[in-house]
């Protein structure tokens, strides 16, 4: 059967760009999608119903013009219209989906835009790795990036990212980044062959993260980037001239389910691009 892509439908604009990202991946790898809005129920206040009736019908009418679009580009497409709360319906569609796709309203740093967390929440519970779209124009960007630590979830996202930048015949870059271990104030410089243990470590780690890409994937361009400093600093840095960014929801050390790890949500909290989380 054919791999199912879920899409995250509101009137937004960052919902729109989200469709058209998942439809151009679908096209490529033959995939189905499925196009989902969630209506809220009402407190049951006197007079509400013609408004619940009302935001269904134009919901409802939304979902068709967006399959249209999806089946005017060749693709199997379905519609679902629920009811509830649209965090716990996300995840429960996650629970059989293979990517979810959702929009963020975040449009870069120079429109700071309050937005809320639901992002952060539907990639912390999702069952399946979140894909999540800011409001920006991609289409100038080219590359995939991917943060590496050795994890188990890290080896998920190189995978994830190396089908993705293969898929659309980009380059893949790799980044491992290392910080050193914190020191009173008043020991104010690192032993020299601290650091070189430090940045040679990771350098080992990122290799064996990376063995097979090759083979795998043999025409995949491939760039490592090992540095000391903050994970999410140098992938912000990275992601901001690619058009993907792909995690783990957590690094090595684990995280409670509902919560992501503090490089992922920081990607979450910036989206210096479009920003994928794998578990």
């Amino acid at each position: 059967m054919k791999r199912l892509i879920a899409v995250g439908v509101t009137d937004a604009a960052a919902s729109r760009r989200a469709v058209d990202w998942a439809v151009r991946r679908a096209q490529d790898r033959r995939e189905r999608i499925l196009l989902v809005s969630v209506v809220e129920h009402g407190a049951g206040i006197g007079g509400e119903s013609a408004l619940v009736d009302a935001a269904l019908a134009a919901t409802e009418q939304l979902l068709d013009d967006r399959a249209a679009m999806a089946r005017a580009a060749g693709l199997d497409v379905t519609v679902r219209l629920a009811r509830g709360r649209p965090l716990e319906q996300l995840l429960e569609i996650s629970r059989d989906a293979d990517l979810l796709v959702i929009g963020s309203d975040y449009s870069g740093e120079r429109h700071a835009r309050a937005r809320g967390p639901r992002g952060i929440r539907v990639s912390a519970g999702a069952h399946c790795p979140v894909a999540v779209i800011p409001d920006m124009d991609l289409d100038d960007r080219s590359g995939v990036v991917v943060g590496v630590d050795g994890s188990e979830v890290s080896e998920h996202a190189i995978r994830f990212a190396a089908q993705e930048a293969d898929r659309t015949h980009e380059p893949l870059t790799a980044v491992a980044a290392w910080s050193p271990f914190a020191v009173p104030l008043e020991i104010r410089s690192y032993p020299e062959d601290y650091l070189t243990n430090m940045q040679n470590l990771t350098e080992e780690t990122l290799g064996l993260s990376l063995a097979g890409l090759r083979e795998d994937y043999p025409d995949l361009q491939l760039r490592s980037i090992v540095e000391a400093g903050y994970p999410a600093e140098v992938l912000c840095r990275e992601a901001e001239r690619a058009r993907l960014v792909v995690v783990g929801s957590h690094g090595r050390g684990g995280i409670a389910r509902f919560l992501l790890g503090s490089t992922s949500q920081t990607l979450l909290d910036r989206m210096p691009t479009a920003v994928a989380i794998v578990r």
